[in-house]
C-alpha cells in the first residue's frame, strides 16, 4: 500500500513539475550566456550582418544535445558526471584538477568585471573595480547560503529582465526580415570559419554545461522517471536563450552593420552599443539595454558560484571517497564553500590589474578547452556499459555529438595556436 501511495506521489509531483518553466535547464543556459557571449554575437552581427544567424541556431542545438546527454547520464545512472569521468581513468582527474582551479581564478575576475562594467556604465563616473568587488561579495553572500530554490528564483528574475530588455529592443529596431531569412541558409563568409565555431559555442557553452546534472540533483530530479521532464526543461531553456542570442545578433546587424559603425571587440563594445542606442532612441533605451547587460552578467556569476562549486565539491568527495549524500559535498557544504571562497577573493587581486577585457578573453580561451573534453567523454559514457542500455545514445545523437566534439576540438586548437 505504501508503495502505491509513493507511486501516486511520484506521478503527481512529476506532472506538477512537467509544466514548470523554470528549472535546472534555464539555470544552465542563463549561467553560460554572459558578457563574452553577448559581445561575440554582437560583433558577428557587426561584421557579417545576418550571415551567421544559422550558426547561432546551430549552437542552440549543440547545447541541447550536450546538456541532454549530461542530464540523461545523471538520471539514468544516479551518478554525477564526475563519477562517470572517474570511471574513464585517472587522466580525467589530472585534467580536471588544474583546469577547475585555473578556470575559477580567471572566471572569478572576468565575471565580476563584466557586472562591474555594466554598473559603471549605468552610473557614469563611478569606479568599475568597486562595482565588480561589490557584485562578487553580493553573489558570494547569496550562494554561501546554499539554498537552491532561492538561487533558481533569482536566475528566473534575471532571465526575465534579460529577455524583456534585449529582445524588446531588438524588436523595436525593426529587423530586416528578408535578410534574416537569408541568414538561415548556412554560409561561411571569407575569414569567418573560426568565428562561426565561436558563435556556435557561445550560446551557453563552458564548464557550466556539465553542472546541469548537479542542478538536477539539487532540484530533486534524481531518477529515470524525470527523463521527459528533464528533456522538456532543457529544450525550452535553450530555445529561450537562443532567442536572446539571436536578439543580440539583430542588434549588431541593425545598429552597427547597416549603419557601418564599429564598436570594441570586447566587453567595452556592449557599452559602445548602449551609446549607439542612446543616439538613435534616447537615453532611456540605452539604460534599458545596460540593465539587460547587467542581468546577463550577474546571472553568469551566480550560476558559476553555485554550479561549479558543486562540481568542485563532488571532485573532492571522490578523492576522499565520501558517499554521494555526504553534507560536505552538497550545496552549502564545506567543500562547496571552499571553492566559493576561491572564486570570490583571490580573483579580486586580479581586478587590481585593471585589465577586465584581457581577463574575459582569457576566460573564453580556457572555456574552449573544456568543450572537446565534455563532448568526447559523453560519447564514451553514453555508448558503454556505464550507462543502462535503454538510455544510451542512438545513431543520430552519436552523429551530432561527434560533429560537435570535432568542431570544438578544432576551435580549441585554433585558439591555443593563436596565443603564440
Amino acid at each position: 500500500m505504501e508503495a502505491q501511495d509513493a507511486a501516486v506521489v511520484d506521478r503527481e509531483s512529476t506532472k506538477k513539475v512537467k509544466w514548470t518553466l523554470v528549472g535546472p535547464g534555464l539555470v544552465a543556459a542563463a549561467t553560460a550566456v554572459g558578457a563574452a557571449d553577448m559581445v561575440a554575437t554582437m560583433i558577428a552581427g557587426q561584421r557579417y550582418g545576418y550571415a551567421l544567424l544559422w550558426a547561432v541556431i546551430a549552437g542552440t542545438i549543440m547545447k541541447i544535445v550536450l546538456v541532454e546527454g549530461a542530464g540523461r547520464y545523471t538520471l539514468a545512472t544516479g551518478n554525477t558526471i564526475f563519477h562517470g569521468w572517474s570511471k574513464l581513468g585517472k587522466w580525467t582527474s589530472w585534467y580536471f584538477a588544474p583546469y577547475i582551479v585555473i578556470w575559477g581564478l580567471v572566471y572569478g575576475a572576468a565575471g565580476m568585471s563584466g557586472a562591474g562594467l555594466a554598473m559603471a556604465a549605468l552610473f557614469p563616473g563611478t569606479n568599475l573595480t568597486m562595482w565588480a568587488i561589490l557584485t562578487g561579495l553580493l553573489c558570494f553572500g547569496l550562494m554561501w547560503l546554499g539554498k537552491y530554490q532561492l538561487f533558481e528564483k533569482l536566475i528566473a528574475v534575471l532571465v526575465g529582465v534579460m529577455f524583456v530588455t534585449v529582445v524588446g529592443i531588438a524588436a523595436i529596431s525593426v529587423p530586416n526580415l528578408p535578410e534574416i531569412a537569408k541568414g538561415l541558409v548556412p554560409t561561411v563568409p571569407d575569414g569567418s570559419f573560426v568565428y562561426v565555431l565561436s558563435i556556435a559555442g557561445g550560446v551557453g557553452g563552458t564548464i557550466t554545461l556539465a553542472a546541469y546534472g548537479y542542478w538536477l540533483r539539487e532540484k530533486g530530479w534524481y531518477s529515470p522517471k524525470w527523463m521527459k521532464v528533464m528533456r522538456l526543461d532543457n529544450t525550452v531553456a535553450y530555445i529561450i536563450t537562443g532567442i536572446f542570442v539571436v536578439a543580440m545578433l539583430i542588434l549588431g546587424a541593425e545598429m552597427l552593420y547597416s549603419a557601418n559603425l564599429t564598436v570594441a571587440d570586447n566587453d567595452q563594445g556592449l557599452v559602445d552599443l548602449s551609446q549607439v542606442l542612446a543616439d538613435r532612441y534616447g537615453t532611456v533605451m540605452s539604460k534599458v539595454f545596460l540593465v539587460g547587460f547587467l542581468a546577463a552578467a550577474v546571472s553568469s556569476v551566480l550560476g558559476v558560484w553555485n554550479g561549479v562549486s558543486l562540481m568542485f565539491a563532488d571532485y573532492v568527495g571522490h578523492l576522499k571517497k565520501l558517499p554521494a549524500d555526504h553534507p560536505h559535498i552538497r550545496s552549502g557544504g564545506r567543500y562547496y564553500r571552499a571553492y566559493l571562497i576561491w572564486l570570490t577573493f583571490p580573483p579580486m587581486l586580479l581586478l587590481l590589474l585593471g585589465q577586465p577585457t584581457g581577463l574575459i578573453i582569457a576566460y573564453g580561451v580556457l572555456g574552449a578547452l573544456f568543450m572537446p573534453f565534455l563532448g568526447l567523454t559523453l560519447l564514451i559514457l553514453l555508448n558503454s556499459k556505464m550507462t543502462p542500455k535503454r538510455w544510451r545514445n542512438g545513431w543520430l545523437t552519436n552523429t551530432l555529438m561527434g560533429i560537435i566534439s570535432a568542431a570544438f576540438l578544432y576551435l580549441c586548437i585554433t585558439q591555443v595556436i593563436g596565443l603564440f
